[in-house]
């Protein structure tokens, strides 16, 4: 089974817009050197949120083939994968704890993972109860 050039160029497609507007937030407001980084965090915990709203919407409102999937991979995966970011979320919680801020640090990265799942959570709450009858 090859790969679905279409599907592909959705989640890249998707990928470099959730990317450019995370890099420009990023720019907008960049974390200052033992402070907490705000941007970044609002941005995984937002962005947590927002895609369990989009998979528990569609996943609600029928099966994954078509324009639903299309949304999925596109959306879901490319800009939501491409707007939140792991990697600068541990780079960032790294940073403070080697600078020694040892308590916001470790609360850095605590909180973020654990509001993270909590928006995930409620988002997919959300999106299931929108996507009935969609």
């Amino acid at each position: 089974m090859g790969v679905n050039r279409r599907l592909l160029g959705l989640v890249v497609a998707g990928g470099a817009v959730g990317t450019a507007v995370r890099a420009g937030l990023e720019n907008a407001f960049p974390a200052q050197p033992g402070s907490w980084p705000w941007t970044t965090f609002v941005i995984n915990v937002s962005g947590a949120f927002l895609l369990g709203a989009l998979l528990g919407h569609l996943t609600a409102a029928g099966a994954d083939e078509g324009v639903r999937r299309d949304v999925r991979l596109g959306v879901g995966t490319g800009v939501m994968g491409g707007f939140t970011t792991y990697s600068t979320f541990m780079v960032e919680a790294d940073s403070l704890l080697r600078s020694g801020h040892l308590g916001a640090g470790a609360l850095y990265a605590g909180l973020g993972v654990l509001l993270g799942l909590l928006a995930a959570a409620a988002g997919l709450s959300l999106g299931q109860r929108t996507g009935r009858g969609a």
